[in-house]
């Protein structure tokens, strides 16, 4: 009897291990979908941001969320009439003269100590644009870049938005009775952490985007339009965002002169430390602190296991674990301990 009862508790063993390992190779398999339904609910943790004035007024959740996507979508019209033109008009001058601004800064320092390595960073340029253009395809299918899958990201923002307690509900099934209220509140509070970190996020985003266009234009950079709006859209991308939106500034202001891209590259830096040391601290101040070196290496895990669109989602995808782990694994040790 003791032999056979091992048998039937290593045979289910053994079986539990197959139909995990046939999960984890299922889902590797989805992983551009998992990325599509984690930016729906990004989108939807931005909405939900939205409507909590209007819930706090006592408005039905349905009512919120149609005044909110009516407003968003209003204002997105209302920037595009204004702005549009204009903004349509810079980044075609940018696409124009970047390639002009790397040319000029090549010829400068053809005959300097500085020429071979332009001519590696130049290699190296090609190789990464070459990566990028092989990303594009991922992205465009994983992001939501065609029109069914655009389509799916929008409708699934609302839906996450308009019943978020229903998917929160269906996922707690999913987990052993004892341990469904544990993973609630770790649900609840990565949410809370979320919304958070987006608001002050879109916040910084817009103020890094205000000083850098403003900056560049007093300096006498062109499209400083453009620029500003490229530092402002890369900054959701930490670390690596800020440094990638410098590099068409300088090249830009170097076409002006040598000393006007010395003063664009302080700008950069002075704007920066004070997203970092004082922007960031202030609207963040209620969402969750997130090291820097956490963030560097979770910027290479998502860019590797999920390419391009990983690069993106990164941060939010960073912050919605290190709470979950953080009240699922942290907490409770602590509360071992203390018991």
């Amino acid at each position: 009897m003791r032999a056979t009862y091992r048998h039937q508790r290593f045979t289910e063993r053994v079986l539990i291990v197959l139909v995990l390992v046939a999960v984890v190779l299922t889902l590797w398999q989805l992983t551009g979908l998992l990325i599509l339904v984690f930016g729906a609910v990004v989108g939807a943790s931005i909405l939900q941001a939205c409507m909590v004035p209007l819930l706090r007024l006592g408005l039905p959740r349905w009512l919120a969320l149609i005044i909110v996507l009516v407003v968003l979508t209003a204002a997105l019209l209302l920037m595009s009439w204004g702005f549009g033109a204009q903004v349509s008009a810079e980044m075609s001058s940018l696409a124009t003269m970047l390639p002009d601004a790397w040319e000029q800064l090549q010829a400068r320092l053809e005959d300097s100590q500085l020429a071979p390595l332009i001519d590696n960073a130049a290699e190296s340029a090609g190789s990464i644009m070459e990566g990028g253009i092989s990303q594009v395809g991922t992205v465009v299918v994983a992001m939501g870049g065609s029109v069914v899958n655009f389509f799916v990201l929008l409708v699934g923002m609302v839906y996450f938005a308009a019943q978020p307690s229903l998917y929160r509900r269906g996922l707690l099934l999913l987990a052993p009775v004892k341990s469904r209220k544990r993973l609630g509140e770790a649900l609840d509070a990565s949410g809370k952490a979320l919304r958070f970190w987006l608001g002050g996020q879109l916040v910084a985003m817009a103020v890094t985007g205000i000083l850098v266009g403003v900056s560049m234009w007093l300096l006498g950079v062109p499209a400083a339009l453009g620029l500003g709006l490229i530092a402002g859209l890369l900054d959701f991308v930490p670390l690596i965002g800020p440094i990638v939106a410098a590099i068409p500034a300088l090249l830009l202001a170097y076409t002006v002169s040598p000393e006007t891209a010395l003063f664009v590259l302080i700008a950069y830096v002075i704007i920066q430390q004070i997203e970092g040391n004082v922007l960031q601290p202030l609207v963040q101040q209620r969402a969750v602190n997130l090291p820097p070196a956490l963030l560097l290496f979770a910027l290479l895990a998502t860019s590797t296991l999920f390419g391009l669109p990983g690069v993106i989602l990164a941060a939010p995808l960073t912050v919605v674990a290190f709470v979950l782990v953080n009240e699922l694994y942290v907490v409770r040790e602590d509360d071992a301990q203390e018991g």
